[in-house]
């Protein structure tokens, strides 16, 4: 895997990683269970939620990868460029730009 020198240079190959269409639904869906959790954290005020949010977040994610993708995911060797990237493609589905 590539080194990167900013999150810039890191999401075209983040993108490459992600061209199975079920598996960028994975995690779209996971993304949006993840923000059910952290609501749900915040309205119990119970943080326990939050390990919830990220456990559902990374499984529907790697389900994604190592059933369909047939790769290994970037959080292994860039957890915060992944963790952003994530949520680049979420909002890159959710305005077209990214085909759901």
């Amino acid at each position: 895997m590539p080194r990167f020198a900013s999150f810039r240079e890191f999401y075209p190959y983040y993108l490459s990683e992600h061209r199975h269409r079920t598996s960028r639904r994975l995690h779209f869906i996971g993304s949006c269970g993840a923000l059910a959790f952290v609501a749900l954290a915040i309205v119990q005020r119970d943080a326990w939620w939050l390990l919830a949010a990220l456990l559902c977040g990374y499984a529907f994610a790697w389900v994604g990868h190592f059933f369909f993708e047939k790769n290994r995911p970037a959080t292994f060797r860039h957890p915060f460029y992944s963790f952003a990237g994530d949520w680049v493609m979420f909002k890159d589905i959710l305005t077209g730009r990214i085909r759901f």
